[in-house]
């Protein structure tokens, strides 16, 4: 092991820059036709990808116009902090930047996306090469992972997709300490400490992960006889845990005030239990799988969000390649027991917490309870791209098996040819194509003029999402919002709206500091693709006859679809 550790391999920039453009092109081909729609167009559908656009938007927006009041959006006003009701996105700021307004927020957003699958692929080929595998065997290694069928649910949770950091920070931490190289080492921690910033549900998987590499280490490193390690390595360890850790306390400050004014605001074990998913999980191929869709459908879940937290299939070609790889002798026989054994370990803890005898053991329920941080968890199966970049890992070495074996009994152009086919068969097997990519409604005209801080009616979930990407051109104060987590003072408000425009509602909500109401009169189908049914609002017939107490000062401005309330004193 100590033999192989002191070979860290060569990778050259042009084979860097190769892969790189392979990874883009590759997720161009899987999301195609989107590349030719970014602006109009979104992957998977009209529900969380839309709110959390609206993230990237206004991280780019906040970065540029509010830096110290960064975590301060314009969604749930008045609540303090409502960036970090859910995963903020922090790290994909500079997506953000790229423009305003609804159609520039969709286009980032989807350009974020391909960034993703690009990264995740890219990360794990490097990792892999690292590890010594074989540079065609390496790219099954990174399609393994960057397009795990399990990932065609959770394309449409960015903070799930952008799982890349994590074999990423892993790559650079690993050959920095293999090389003693400063830089490496010190871009190694950058990397964990931007994962980190997209949000806790990547940040405390890598944070754990690394804890654990870091006692691993440790352990070998006293075994060894505790080397020495060189100035420049101790100098760029201590700075580059320095920097995660500043990295780390930023983004980790506003979660932690959002905690201490809502206390109640916690992830019940009833909550995990519900999301955890059976064995049958891991034989449950996505409903938009290009080649088992219709062979899972006897046994998928009704209810659609079950579905998505639900379906943990990791592609069977990339499990028959990760068992072949156990025998690949060019790798430690200790790297690939672990390997082994840590997909084992993350696929259980990916099933989360069950009730009854002997389920109630399962080791989750250690984290939940015991480690910091794990109780903001709601939903195990996300653990579950640790499982699949392990067996990724495998994957590539029973794919470096395979052509070796090939090559013997045959040629060696034939054995690149066969690890070549194994990378298109990942690729097919966690495809999904034609990927769903639902029109994105853009805002009417009238509503970027609207001075706030406003409340905009029917305000159910589904409107909330299109609210947010509306808000986009000038970021108007607005009751409304969609998050994992929503405040009281959003309950409040909406409540007080309860009859409006009656006279009462409007002095409730006059009291409340609300200083426009809009009712939208457009949502006559469902606002969503895959999820029914819509929260429908009224006829324009209906929102613009209605009566309204004229003698409170409140002004009415008719603008279709917009039925526009200014609550003047």
């Amino acid at each position: 092991m100590l033999a192989w550790w002191k070979q860290s391999p060569q990778i050259r920039w042009r084979e860097v820059w190769i892969v790189a453009a392979a990874s883009l092109l590759v997720a161009i081909i899987q999301f195609f036709p989107l590349i030719t729609q970014l602006s109009s167009h979104i992957a998977t559908d009209l529900g969380d990808p839309l709110s959390q656009s609206w993230q990237i938007a206004w991280d780019g927006h906040a970065l540029l116009h509010q830096p110290l009041a960064f975590w301060q959006s314009n969604q749930f006003w008045p609540a303090n902090d409502s960036l970090a009701f859910s995963d903020a996105l922090v790290g994909y700021a500079p997506f953000g930047l790229l423009g305003t307004g609804a159609a520039a927020t969709v286009r980032n957003y989807n350009i974020a996306l391909l960034f993703s699958f690009g990264l995740a692929l890219l990360a794990t080929y490097l990792l892999a090469r690292e590890f010594g595998i074989p540079p065609w065997a390496a790219a099954v290694a990174g399609a393994a992972f960057a397009y795990s069928p399990w990932r065609l649910w959770q394309t449409g949770h960015m903070h799930v997709v952008a799982s890349g950091g994590i074999p990423l920070a892993i790559f650079l931490l690993m050959r920095g300490y293999r090389r003693s190289n400063a830089r490496l080492i010190v871009a190694g921690w950058l990397a964990a400490g931007w994962l980190g910033s997209i949000g806790f549900t990547l940040g405390i998987q890598l944070d754990y992960v690394l804890l654990a590499l870091g006692i691993l280490s440790l352990v070998c490193w006293v075994r060894a006889g505790r080397p020495k390690p060189p100035a420049r390595v101790v100098w760029a360890s201590v700075s580059g845990t320095a920097l995660f850790l500043l990295i780390t306390w930023l983004v980790t400050r506003p979660y932690l005030r959002v905690l201490d004014s809502y206390p109640h605001n916690t992830r019940s074990l009833k909550a995990v239990l519900a999301f955890s998913p059976g064995l049958d999980a891991f034989i449950t191929p996505p409903r938009q799988s290009l080649l088992w869709s219709g062979v899972s459908e006897a046994w998928r879940p009704e209810d659609i969000l079950n579905q998505v937290e639900k379906s943990l299939y990791p592609g069977i070609v990339a499990v028959l390649l990760a068992v072949t790889g156990l025998g690949w002798k060019q790798a430690p026989k200790a790297l690939r027991v672990g390997l082994g054994l840590a997909t084992i370990g993350f696929a259980i803890l990916s099933l989360g917490v069950h009730a009854g005898t002997p389920w109630r053991f399962m080791p989750y329920r250690f984290l939940y309870e015991v480690l910091p941080g794990w109780d903001s968890v709601r939903t195990p199966g996300r653990i579950h791209g640790l499982t699949t970049l392990c067996l990724a890992l495998l994957a590539g070495m029973g794919a470096a098996r395979t052509g070796q074996w090939v090559a013997l009994r045959r040629t060696p152009q034939l054995g690149t040819i066969a690890v070549a086919t194994l990378a298109v068969l990942v690729l097919v097997d966690g495809s999904g194509l034609v990927y769903p990519q639902p029109k994105v409604p853009m805002p009417p005209s009238a509503l970027a003029s609207i001075e706030g801080p406003m409340l905009q009616l029917p305000a159910e979930a589904e409107n909330n999402r299109r609210y947010l990407v509306w808000s986009t051109e000038k970021f108007t104060k607005m009751v409304n919002g969609r998050s994992s987590f929503t405040p009281p003072s959003y309950k409040r408000i909406v409540k007080a709206s309860k009859g409006f425009p009656s006279a009462s509602s409007i002095s409730r909500l006059r009291r409340f500091g609300v200083k426009t109401v809009v009712v939208h009169t457009e949502f006559r189908e469902p606002a969503m693709a895959i999820i029914a049914p819509a929260a429908k609002g009224e006829s324009w017939h209906s929102a613009s006859t209605r009566d309204f107490p004229r003698n409170l000062g409140v002004r009415r401005t008719l603008k279709k679809p917009l039925v526009i309330y200014e609550l003047r004193r």
